[in-house]
This record gives C-alpha cells, structure tokens and sequence, in this order.
C-alpha cells in the first residue's frame, strides 16, 4: 500500500520554523520528526522531497538571524544571484559582538563594525555588495577568495572600483591583497585558479581572455597571456575527443603558432600536484625568460 505523507502546501517549497509549524497546528512533533521533512538546522526544517542547494540553506539560516546579524559572503552572493556556494558549504553569517548565537552548518564571524549603511534591506538581512566581497576577500584561503572575487567583479556586484575605499582604508591584510590579486575578465573559477597560482609563483600577472590578433585579423583568445613575449597558457579542464572540435583545437593552436605565439598547456593534475606545478613552471619561466 502506497504512504501518503501529509504536506500543508504553505510549508512547501520553502524552509520554516519547526516550532511555529507546531504551534499553529499545521504539523504535529510527530509528523515533525517524520520522512517528510528535513531538518537544514536547529528549529529550520523543509520539505525533503526539495533538493538541496546552497540557496535553500540561506534562506533557512534567515529565519533564525538574531537582530543586528546578516548573511554576508559567499552567502550574500548566493542570495543575489551570484553563483557561489556549494550545497555542504556552511552559511556565512556577520554578528555583532555580545550578541549570542550559534548554529550547526553557519560559518559565524563576530564583528564589532556592522553599520545599518551595510545591509540592504530585505528579509533576511544581508550585507550590501562591497561589503559582501570585502568578506571573501578576507578569506583565510587566498586563491579561492580570488576565483570567488572574480566571479563578483565579472557580475558587477559590485563594481571592481567600488572596492578601492576598502583598498585604501586597509592596505596591509589579507583582504587587500586579494581585491589586487582579482581580475574580472576572468571567464571560470578554474581559470582564476590558475591564473593566481601562477602569479603567486613569482611570475607577472597574465592577462585574463587576450585577443590575439595578426595584422589587424582575429586569431584567437587565449585564457591567460603575456603579450609582449607573445606567451599564452590555456587551461584544459576537458579533453576535446570529438573529432570536429578536435580539429578546431589544431586548427587554432596553429594559428597562435604562425601568429609568433608559444602556448603552453596547464591541467587540472597540474594544479593539484605540486610537483607537476613545478615542471609547468620550470616551462613558463624558459617560455618568458629564454
């Protein structure tokens, strides 16, 4: 015999207060602690038929905010339509200090500096866009602070330059450094990725997406470029086997190399394994050097 589970249609589709769920006799304790919901944290539950997403777990930290606090980060980011976050990532919280709160599955940074010119209103609160990227900035890891920066910056929320008051007012952190580091023309992650890797390896910064051109024509963009060496590196994430593209792949990188360019290739193993980054670096220093 099939099951049917009892689902109140306001309560799907959306997360919701366990407590105020039972205390408007929509479900009972029961029901509560039943197959047909799922607890995101204490007291927030949702349907669990949804899927879960980053999004979703946002919204369920909303409803649990004490005053004062905001979603801010990768979080806020989210909110605003910004692809960032993972489904097991915790959600980005900004409290003010002396203010308690404490929820399994929230990453809860304590400030004493969280002006009301910060947040944007709505429900639930969340930081304004310069203040959102100064938190991923202020990321402990440098470069995926940067492939998150970038992806901020390429959406315009914000704005690049609306963060040089931020630059100007805290030169020497962390945060600072990152907002350098980032480039909007950056086109994935993976790409910014590697792009920082290699800055940080001690080479100059590459341009991010370089138009090629020979004699005026179009030859082709490369992911990252020095042109005055006329040295390019395309990151392969996936390798083309379809015929067609393959012969695209060739016809290009022949084009690259009749215009005076030396492309070199970097992987995702290459990124991942210091001692293949090594030998990838060893060949952009005699590309540029030699």
């Amino acid at each position: 015999m099939t099951r049917h589970h009892y689902r109140p249609a306001e309560l799907c589709g959306r997360p919701f207060l366990g407590s105020d769920a039972v205390r408007r006799g929509l479900l009972t304790r029961s029901q509560l602690r039943g197959p047909t919901w799922r607890r995101l944290f204490q007291d927030v539950y949702v349907d669990a038929a949804l899927g879960d997403s980053h999004l979703l777990r946002c919204r369920g930290a909303g409803l649990v905010l004490p005053d004062g606090a905001a979603l801010t980060g990768r979080s806020a980011a989210c909110l605003d339509g910004v692809p960032l976050g993972e489904p097991d990532d915790p959600v980005h919280v900004l409290v003010p200090l002396g203010t308690r709160f404490r929820r399994t599955g929230c990453r809860i940074v304590r400030t004493k500096w969280l002006p009301d010119w910060h947040l944007s209103a709505g429900t639930p609160p969340v930081t304004k866009p310069a203040r959102t990227a100064w938190e991923i900035a202020s990321e402990a890891d440098l470069v995926e602070a940067i492939a998150a920066l970038d992806v901020l910056f390429r959406a315009r929320k914000p704005r690049r330059d609306l963060m040089d008051p931020w630059l100007a007012t805290f030169p020497d952190t962390p945060g600072a450094r990152a907002l350098v580091l980032s480039d909007a023309r950056a086109e994935s992650p993976q790409e910014s990725r590697a792009r920082v890797r290699i800055t940080l390896a001690g080479f100059p910064p590459p341009v991010p997406q370089y138009e090629v051109r020979r004699n005026g024509r179009f030859v082709a963009r490369v992911d990252l470029a020095w042109p005055e060496a006329k040295v390019a590196v395309e990151y392969d994430g996936v390798w083309h086997a379809e015929a067609q593209q393959l012969f695209r792949d060739r016809a290009r990188l022949d084009g690259l190399v009749d215009a005076g360019w030396r492309v070199l290739h970097l992987t995702s193993p290459d990124l991942k394994h210091p001692r293949r980054f090594d030998v990838f670096c060893a060949r952009l220093r005699r590309a540029l050097y030699s």
